[in-house]
């Protein structure tokens, strides 16, 4: 029987140790690296070459996914499941976006997660229904391109002048999209606009 190589990516050092330990419980299974950051998957993957990537979305460094599209350009015959306790929609549509292989939620039982691997492992792909369900459900994005731009700046700190000068506009303007972007997200306010946004996946 040939095993499935695994990479694991997990920074709580209990939670890797009890995935790896379950992990290997399986007889077809071979946990050939593990590491507690994101930016450390790829340097691993290159070395260890494994069949399948198990990813925490939320890592240091590196966030999952993130990481999971480097893997992707990098060594494109390793297949990505992502692993998260956030069961978000929007999380869920950057997974996509990054072409990862599955996604499956940490509460999920252990038979699941082996099964999952397995499906990965063969070339097809597994996504938590629930998951899939809220996704489905879930709104389309009611801003501009521009207004997402501006509301991604605002989500990394920035003020709008800092705006403005990144997207070459007046700070008048930017402001004005500020307001614009409360009010369609019907948002109190801008710190509120942008949690609204980052938990529908409009923002990364």
């Amino acid at each position: 029987m040939l095993s499935v190589r695994i990479l694991l990516a997990e920074d709580v050092h209990m939670i890797r140790g009890a995935l790896i330990a379950l992990l290997e419980l399986e007889p077809d299974f071979e946990v050939v690296a593990s590491v507690d950051r994101g930016d450390l998957i790829v340097a691993a993957a290159l070395t260890a070459r494994p069949d399948v990537a198990v990813i925490d979305v939320d890592l240091p460094g590196t966030d999952g996914l993130t990481a999971a599209a480097e893997l992707q350009t990098r060594l494109p015959d390793c297949r990505t499941l992502i692993l998260t306790s956030l069961g978000r929609p929007g999380v869920l549509r950057r997974a996509m976006t990054a072409q990862v292989s599955g996604f499956l939620l940490k509460e999920a039982p252990p038979d699941r997660l082996a099964q999952a691997v397995r499906t990965v492992a063969a070339g097809q792909r597994v996504i938590d229904p629930q998951l899939a369900l809220s996704a489905w459900d879930s709104p389309e994005n009611p801003l501009s391109p521009r207004e997402t731009e501006v509301l991604r700046l605002a989500a990394r700190g920035a003020d709008a002048a800092e705006i403005a000068g990144c997207l070459y506009l007046t700070t008048g303007t930017v402001r004005n999209y500020l307001t614009a972007i409360v009010s369609k997200l019907n948002a109190r306010n801008r710190v509120h606009a942008i949690r609204i946004a980052e938990e529908a996946g409009w923002i990364p």
